[in-house]
């Protein structure tokens, strides 16, 4: 049946219980206890519990490969996955990886700790995703009095040459922080897609300013014939059991839910709420330095390599000093902030805000973004631009 050394570890196998569960969670656990059954030669116990998940749902491919797999071991011994006689070695071989995936999920517990990347939702921020791609996981956090609380996660494939997108086509999930900017329903696309999809807004300003490029990269479903996908089988986008889909769906906002992708997610410790409180205090110090119409220490908050994503400091500069050269006087009011450290990229966060800004001969209100860079124990801005 499966390998050796996964029957053995199977024979230890803890299943924790955790609230929330996703679909993908349930199968998963009935998945193992299948294996486990394996592991301990209860082989109609196993079977038992592999018709139960097809029943739930008869698409799920890795069910129907251990089925079938129990019910060959009747007449001669199984050594592996997919023992039967010229099975197509490339597509076993996936389900092999989605066992592995989806056992490794079972065996995690209930985050504790929070992913480094939530530093602040902004109240309108009811939910956020983060997308862990090593370990083929998307997880559910919810906007509680302002700090992340885990609701769910949920098994994901991605890019069929794993994360870190560079450019169109080269199969590969981006990693960042992006946001939900569209839904795309069903009767708007094939049934490929499955219920749904999600745009995601890649190539995002860091993106552009660092040379990615490609398009389409989305969060959705699978075909109506097929339950889950490999870990490694989209072409860059994030996809989801149609359920699931449905289930994350109904929490995402158009435009405001952030979905943060990393290969591997960090979690928060004391030197992240240290960064966060430094930083605060620069975009504080921003906004007062602005307001005070003293434009070079207003200025001294951007980097050299600073960029609007087609203007640069010196000719930003000099705007500023022509404009703050007619004020009298000057009000900014920030609200609604959020703070996203940017997966793999050290000291670099993603900053969005409302921006009341009321002077003697001009008033507007914005959604801004801002790119702040931690250099030589210093917070400053290296990008600047509309949400």
């Amino acid at each position: 049946m499966p390998s050796r050394l996964l029957a053995l570890m199977l024979l230890s196998f803890a299943i924790p219980a955790m609230a929330g569960e996703s679909m993908s969670r349930e199968m998963e656990i009935g998945m193992a206890r299948s294996l486990r059954a394996v592991g301990e030669n209860r082989l109609d116990v196993a079977l038992n519990e592999v018709d139960s998940l097809l029943r739930i749902n008869p698409n799920f491919k890795l069910a129907q490969l251990v089925r079938g797999d129990l019910l060959l071991a009747r007449s001669r011994p199984i050594s592996n996955f997919g023992d039967a006689p010229n099975a197509p070695r490339d597509r076993i071989q996936d389900l092999r990886e989605e066992a592995e995936a989806r056992l490794q999920r079972v065996e995690q517990q209930q985050p504790v700790a929070v992913p480094k990347y939530l530093w602040q939702l902004s109240p309108a921020q009811r939910f956020a995703v983060v997308v862990d791609t090593g370990k083929s996981t998307l997880y559910l956090y919810e906007n509680v009095n302002g700090e992340p609380r885990y609701v769910s996660d949920f098994y994901i494939s991605v890019g069929k040459k794993g994360a870190d997108k560079v450019s169109e086509g080269d199969q590969k999930t981006p990693v960042g922080v992006y946001f939900v900017n569209g839904h795309l329903t069903r009767d708007k696309l094939t049934d490929f897609y499955g219920p749904g999809a999600y745009p995601l807004s890649y190539p995002n300003e860091w993106d552009k300013r660092e040379g990615r490029d490609g398009h389409g990269i989305w969060l959705h479903g699978t075909p109506s014939d097929t339950y889950s996908r490999p870990p490694r089988a989209s072409n860059g986008c994030v996809v989801l059991a149609n359920n699931d889909l449905n289930e994350i769906g109904s929490h995402l906002q158009i435009g405001i839910t952030p979905v943060i992708i990393a290969s591997k997610i960090d979690w928060s410790n004391e030197a992240d709420h240290a960064d966060r409180a430094s930083l605060l205090k620069a975009i504080e110090q921003w906004r007062s330095d602005w307001a005070s119409l003293n434009t070079e220490a207003y200025l001294s908050h951007y980097a050299r390599d600073f960029s609007t994503g087609s203007v640069a400091l010196p000719a930003f500069a000099q705007q500023k000093r022509l404009v703050n050269s007619g004020k009298t006087w000057i009000k900014v009011k920030l609200s609604n902030v959020s703070i996203f450290p940017y997966p793999s990229q050290p000291d670099l966060v993603v900053v969005n805000f409302e921006q009341d800004y009321d002077s003697n001969n001009l008033s507007n209100r914005m959604n801004k973004r801002q790119y702040w860079m931690k250099r030589d124990g210093r917070w400053q801005i290296v990008y600047e631009g509309a949400a």
